[in-house]
């Protein structure tokens, strides 16, 4: 054999060994699985959290908008109470009776208690 078959030989073995240790190196090991793993459920979790945050600042608007409708309601009747009590007082002025109020509900009797 001479030198040229012995660096074919070389070459050949040379190109060998790096496809080995491509091979070996391009192989995952399970602590890089459990990175990747990690990775992906990290994400996941942090789509999950932005979503129920997303849910969390509609609630609080609509829980908002509710707060602010109930206070609109509130003011409304103490408003209607007080003009009525005024309706009743000019009715009395004058010398007549007002009708008599009709039954008051039990439910509405525990929203009404505060401004009666």
């Amino acid at each position: 054999m001479n030198a040229e078959t012995w660096g074919s030989i070389g070459a050949s073995l040379a190109a060998a060994g790096a496809a080995v240790w491509t091979a070996r190196a391009a192989r995952r090991t399970p602590k890089q699985e459990r990175r990747d793993d990690f990775t992906a459920i990290t994400t996941q979790q942090g789509a999950a959290i932005e979503r129920l945050e997303r849910r969390d600042r509609q609630r609080e608007a609509d829980m908002e908008k509710q707060r602010e409708r109930i206070n609109d309601q509130d003011a409304a009747l103490s408003y209607l109470q007080r003009w009525v009590g005024t309706l009743v007082g000019y009715i009395r002025h004058a010398g007549l009776e007002p009708p008599p109020a009709p039954p008051m509900p039990d439910g509405v009797r525990d929203y009404l208690d505060h401004i009666m």
